[in-house]
């Protein structure tokens, strides 16, 4: 059996990385986008994404746009594969009997 990832296991970093597998490759969300969309708090989002970040499954690209500091994220292709991978162990706890 397909084993859980316990570094997207965790709610709200599941949530993450449900939300950026779902974008084409390439593209990124704004934090403030993912702040909103999860309602967690600043400090609660950017924990998450560190432990994400550290474990090579996102990408945080920093950026000032109009003199504003604006942060981006994006999924890793590991990320991705990881992802996957956890969905399918998950499809496989539902499936048994």
């Amino acid at each position: 059996m397909a084993e859980l990832n316990e570094i997207i296991h965790q709610p709200v970093r599941l949530q993450i990385m449900a939300t950026l597998v779902t974008l084409e490759d390439g593209n990124e969300v704004e934090f403030t986008y993912l702040r909103n969309l999860l309602d967690v708090t600043d400090g609660n989002l950017g924990a998450h994404l560190r432990k994400l970040e550290e474990a090579g499954y996102v990408t945080i690209n920093k950026a000032f746009i109009e003199r504003k500091p604006r942060t981006f994220i994006s999924a890793t292709a590991t990320g991705r594969k990881i992802f996957q991978e956890h969905v399918a162990a998950l499809q496989a706890i539902l499936k048994r009997k």
